[in-house]
């Protein structure tokens, strides 16, 4: 795990306050779980699940790479750049590529397992289906004129 210090530019958030909308956070939790088995992305990347905790409820968390094999139920964690998204209908906690894990202790914390923040919430879930059909219509929309618009500055800057 990381010695490099907390970033200051992203607030610590509680977790029963996280929503799939929020992109730039830290998190103080402990590790309640650890799912035993870690699964192979088709790049061959390593993932697995852990359930984290803190005192407002807790949430899941997909670690990739190195982190994998170095976090243990009772680890009490600093999460640096991290965001929240949907996977298979739950909320998820994932940490940037430019973040980071930071082991702060072992089995101290007051926790609270409730609410469970990765439970299925149909409104998130809705919601996040729909921002992603925009994302998309946009993205189509998008690289259609943005060609255009490029195909016509070359046309202009043959003729000059």
């Amino acid at each position: 795990m990381s010695g490099r210090t907390m970033s200051v530019s992203e607030e610590t958030k509680n977790i029963a306050d996280i929503r799939p909308i929020h992109a730039h956070f830290n998190l103080h939790c402990i590790v309640v779980q650890v799912a035993p088995n870690s699964h192979k992305t088709k790049d061959g990347k390593e993932v697995r699940t852990c359930k984290i905790a803190d005192k407002t409820g807790s949430i899941n968390l997909s670690v990739w790479g190195e982190y994998c094999n170095a976090i243990s139920p009772g680890d009490i964690l600093y999460l640096v750049r991290c965001y929240a998204t949907i996977f298979k209908n739950n909320l998820t906690v994932y940490i940037r590529k430019q973040g980071y894990i930071r082991k702060a202790g072992e089995f101290c914390m007051l926790f609270n397992e409730q609410p469970d923040m990765s439970e299925p919430n149909k409104e998130w879930v809705q919601q996040f289906y729909e921002n992603k059909a925009k994302e998309a219509s946009l993205q189509q929309n998008k690289l259609p004129g943005s060609y255009k618009v490029a195909a016509s500055r070359v046309k202009r800057d043959k003729e000059v």
